[in-house]
């Protein structure tokens, strides 16, 4: 087992100044991590404060529990998950959700949990390790086609249709097991490499986002969230890559004006239009020149915030 990596979190002051904290106010962090959002959350709480911790990395939950603070709950759930969480948890509403979209700094450095092509194990890839399918049983079952889908969607990799017939053909021999291998069998397979990044690192996105259902659980929670906060509550995301963001930035537009989202030209008065559920707060926030300087996974990451109406 590789020795627990330290985790910068991304965007900490801009994030929670974001959130606008009130000292008695209820607040969710629905992507836990390893903590580094919600203790300044806390920080800023008064003892009449709570704060929901949500996470489906078991690890992550053991780093929530370990924190010990009488107004903290933790829920082992997927994000997707977030109202039956906050149900559970006996909060009727909150006043601020915040999302850090992604895979975590410790899943890519744990080498055994499969996420990092830069370690030779098990490929694995779940950020909950108590349920679901691998990687490796995944590329076992799946068709070329299948495989071609998720690396080109998820991945956005041209050479997507090479790689799953790499990894077919490779398969016949021997299960395609472990990091080394798959990483392997793409680099044989992407006939152009980009300056200064690995060709496998497209198809470890890729697949990562498939087994996780990661869009899939953003796209569910975010309306989610919008429906728990209280009127001038705050929904603040980070992502860290287009797929992310898109789906963010258009959920919030929509909620903003409904009318975006409806065909161009439809005999509609603004009286019949559904009312606007958010206001966006600003623009999108990415970090610092100095926060990328210490930590370059934040060069990616894009920040949106908005306003419950």
């Amino acid at each position: 087992m590789n020795a627990p990596a330290q985790h910068l979190t991304v965007l900490l002051r801009e994030a929670v100044e974001a959130l606008a904290i009130k000292p008695a106010g209820v607040y969710v962090d629905a992507t836990f991590g390893r903590g580094g959002h919600s203790r300044a959350i806390l920080e800023r709480l008064g003892p009449a404060g709570r704060l929901l911790a949500v996470d489906r990395d078991p690890r992550a939950i053991e780093a929530a529990a370990a924190i010990g603070d009488t107004r903290l709950q933790v829920a082992h759930r997927p994000f997707g998950e977030l109202a039956e969480a906050v149900r559970d948890a006996g909060f009727g509403s909150v006043d601020g959700v915040l999302m850090d979209i992604g895979v975590s700094s410790p899943q890519l450095d744990e080498g055994e949990r499969g996420f990092s092509f830069r370690f030779d194990a098990p490929l694995d890839m779940r950020m909950d390790t108590t349920q679901g399918e691998t990687a490796a049983e995944w590329l076992a079952r799946a068709d070329e086609r299948e495989i071609t889908q998720v690396v080109r969607d998820y991945g956005e990799e041209r050479f997507a249709f090479q790689i799953a017939k790499k990894i077919v053909a490779a398969r016949r021999e021997r299960p395609v097991a472990t990091t080394g291998q798959l990483a392997a069998l793409v680099r044989e397979a992407v006939r152009t490499r980009e300056p200064g990044q690995d060709p496998a690192t497209r198809t470890f996105q890729a697949l990562r986002i498939h087994i996780n259902q990661e869009l899939a659980q953003l796209a569910l929670a975010l309306p989610q969230a919008v429906d728990l906060l209280n009127p001038g509550g705050r929904l603040v995301v980070i992502s860290f890559h287009s797929l992310e963001d898109r789906i963010v930035k258009r959920f919030m537009r929509d909620e903003a004006d409904p009318a975006a989202s409806l065909p161009k030209n439809l005999p509609l008065t603004a009286a019949q239009l559904p009312p606007a559920r958010l206001r966006v707060a600003g623009k999108p926030v990415k970090a610092g020149d100095a926060e990328v300087a210490a930590n370059p996974r934040a060069r990616s990451a894009v920040m949106r915030v908005a306003e419950k109406c």
